[in-house]
This record gives structure tokens, sequence and C-alpha cells, in this order.
């Protein structure tokens, strides 16, 4: 079963070569599965670096992908609704990714932990050199 979805950022870390990010996701996934978001295989492919081609396939291949179907496009409805109310500005892009984490019911490892605060979310506690 998958335990956690990550996020772009955290990612974009790790094919950085960001030896927080390569450890957090090491650590996790030697015990936890891993996904991500389609919407978060969209901007990791939209930015791909030629030099980081290789390394981005390899990771991308590690990590289950979670399609976007009704039920998440309408929780991600909810949550930018929700922010607004919160005087708030949450993405689309940001809520799809929210919205497949708990609709899958697993927690959220993002960076960007401040975009999902209030909305219900389980977050991931990142560790200093991350967040």
């Amino acid at each position: 079963m998958v335990a956690y979805l990550v996020d772009t950022g955290i990612l974009i870390r790790h094919l950085r070569g960001r030896k927080a990010a390569v450890h957090l996701l090491r650590e996790l996934g030697s015990r936890d599965r891993l996904a991500i978001s389609a919407t978060t295989r969209a901007e990791i492919r939209a930015g791909m670096r030629l030099p980081e081609d290789r390394a981005t396939w390899r990771l991308l291949a590690r990590l289950e992908t979670i399609s976007v179907d009704r039920e998440i496009a309408d929780r991600a409805g909810v949550l930018v609704r929700r922010a607004r109310s919160q005087g708030r500005t949450l993405h689309v892009i940001d809520a799809l990714i929210g919205a497949t984490a708990a609709q899958q019911g697993i927690t959220l490892l993002t960076l960007n932990a401040a975009h999902f605060a209030g909305l219900g979310l389980s977050l991931y506690p990142l560790p200093d050199e991350l967040a």
C-alpha cells in the first residue's frame, strides 16, 4: 500500500542531488511505497533537463503514478474554495496534488506545507534541511 504522495518540489531537489531530499526518499521508500500524482508527473516531465533525463526516468519508474479522476477533481475544487474562504489562494495544480493525497488517504510530502495548512490534509514534517 502507498503511504506517501511526493510533491514536485521534493522530486526536483532529489534530481538535483540535494542530499536531504535523496536521503528522505531513500529512507521512506525503503519501508513504504511512494507515489506521485499524475499532475506531479506532468510537472516533472515539462521541466526535465537533458542532463537529468536518464535519472528522471529512473526516478519516475520507482514511483506509482495516481491518475486524476472525477472524485479527485471534485475534491480539488473543494480545497480551492476552502482556501479562498480562509483568505488564501490555492492553485488548481496544487489542489489536485492535495486532493490526490486526501482521496487516497495518504500523507503528502511537500515543501509547500503552508499552501495546504488548515485544509485537513495529512502532511509529513520535513527535516529543516528541506523545509
